[in-house]
């Protein structure tokens, strides 16, 4: 036999058993994604039973008068405390466990399960969520300042807002998927996506004109001074809660936001100035497009929108951002009282 097709024969029957080694981990491993899916379905369902029973405790729990037993009284109390520590309990299971998809991704993506089942995946897609977003904040920092200081073409400007369309309703999309996945931005920090996503794909219909030339300007300077408030919100946002997860007082899927939130305030309140002046700058937008929309010539309809969008967005910003200075402020005031 040629000693050519001696090697050949040799390297199919090495080739041959890797693949039946193959084949025979393939069926393990389906059999093991059956028993997952199975045990996915166990868990659920008995977590849904534990918080169906555990209203039912809590009622009896909140009529029950206990006798005149101190250990009575303790029992209860224990009780309690524990009823009161299931529901993060159960939020931490069920981060890990395939759920349904709100009504935003249900749209967007369909029924896909996008929920990450370890720790290193989430870990590792909301490192790319941060790192996302600021690569596009400093490129977007980088596209307003040429638009503002160097290029005045109506087309580059539309892909300034075009991208800002895209830019915000990736982040719409992937915040969605990390608050399927445990993390706990909420509120009117996810809402100020959608908005900004409004006022972007406004901005970039409307039309060239007079009253666009006017008002360009002044949005070009609002999106360069925003992009370099969030360039450095992403920066010191990122260092706090490093520190904060290392000493174990933030969830590790907590993420950085447009504004402020409690857990900035150490080292951090320096932002409170540039943010409040970004929120009043969004109420001064507001106002010149409401003042251009009552002039005789004005027949765009953008003009009002992005008026009422960017009030939309000083109200949010602001309201909320004072409401977490206030909030704690007081909690510090109590803390002192209490030393």
């Amino acid at each position: 036999m040629a000693n050519g097709l001696t090697n050949i024969l040799e390297d199919w029957k090495s080739l041959e058993e890797e693949y039946h080694q193959l084949q025979e981990t393939h069926r393990v491993y389906l059999q093991k994604l059956d028993e997952i899916s199975k045990l996915q379905k166990n868990c659920s369902s008995s977590i849904a039973n534990q918080r169906k029973t555990l209203k039912d405790v809590s009622r009896l729990v909140e009529k029950c008068s206990t006798g005149p037993s101190a250990d009575d009284v303790k029992a209860l109390e224990e009780i309690k405390e524990k009823i009161k520590t299931r529901p993060n309990a159960f939020a931490e299971m069920e981060a890990f466990l395939p759920k349904k998809n709100g009504l935003y991704l249900s749209l967007v993506l369909g029924n896909v399960n996008v929920t990450l089942l370890s720790k290193q995946a989430k870990f590792a897609y909301k490192d790319e969520y941060e790192k996302f977003k600021l690569y596009l904040t400093v490129l977007l920092l980088l596209f307003s300042f040429m638009c503002y200081f160097f290029v005045d073409y109506r087309f580059l400007d539309a892909l300034l807002n075009f991208l800002l369309v895209w830019y915000y309703c990736t982040l719409t999309i992937r915040e969605s998927i990390l608050i399927t996945n445990g993390s706990r931005i909420k509120g009117w920090w996810v809402f100020h996506h959608y908005i900004s996503a409004v006022l972007s794909g406004v901005m970039l219909t409307w039309p060239d004109g007079n009253l666009y030339k006017i008002f360009r300007n002044q949005f070009l300077a609002y999106s360069l001074y925003q992009s370099f408030v969030q360039c450095l919100q992403c920066y010191y946002q990122s260092g706090c809660l490093y520190r904060l997860r290392a000493l174990g007082e933030r969830h590790n899927m907590d993420l950085t936001v447009e504004g402020f939130q409690s857990w900035m305030w150490k080292g951090l309140t320096f932002l409170l100035p540039f943010l409040f002046f970004g929120h009043f700058w969004q109420l001064f937008n507001s106002l010149s497009l409401f003042k251009m929309a009552q002039l005789p010539d004005c027949k765009e309809w953008q003009v009002p929108m992005c008026g009422l969008c960017f009030l939309i967005l000083f109200m949010g910003n602001f309201f909320t951002t004072v409401a977490v200075v206030r909030q704690k402020m007081k909690s510090r005031s109590q803390k002192t009282k209490s030393l």
